[in-house]
């Protein structure tokens, strides 16, 4: 098995590209034609978006991400080698500010955002060796 990507329910497939985008520096994997469904470039898993109304048209419910509420019991990881300055990026193009910046005793550089939806964004250093 391998991770292909992570998909993540929201309520505008557009919104959350284009905050990606500003935010994080991703870019555009793949977007259906319909604007439903959308992938972000991140190396070998792709981060995806698809429209809230899937889940029900697949028979399941979700709990919907919403930004004021309680974050979801996910985060998503982002790599960089300049955590301080994504952390800035993201904050400025709209992330909540949630944790800045701190050293781990391990030795990597940690920061936590919310996204547009209130996900769990941590952005941090490489981990060495």
């Amino acid at each position: 098995m391998k991770l292909g990507y992570i998909i993540l329910y929201v309520p505008d497939v557009s919104a959350a590209i284009a905050f990606y985008e500003k935010a994080f520096g991703l870019a555009r994997r793949f977007i259906h034609e319909s604007g439903g469904y959308a992938e972000m470039e991140t190396g070998a898993t792709a981060l995806a978006f698809v429209e809230e109304g899937a889940a029900k048209e697949h028979g399941f419910t979700v709990r919907h991400l919403r930004p004021k509420e309680d974050a979801a019991a996910i985060e998503l990881a982002l790599v960089t080698p300049d955590v301080a300055t994504a952390y800035t990026r993201a904050v400025e193009a709209g992330a909540e500010a949630t944790q800045p910046p701190k050293q781990k005793p391990w030795g990597q550089t940690v920061a936590y955002v919310r996204d547009l939806n209130g996900v769990l964004v941590e952005l941090c250093s490489p981990m060495e060796g």
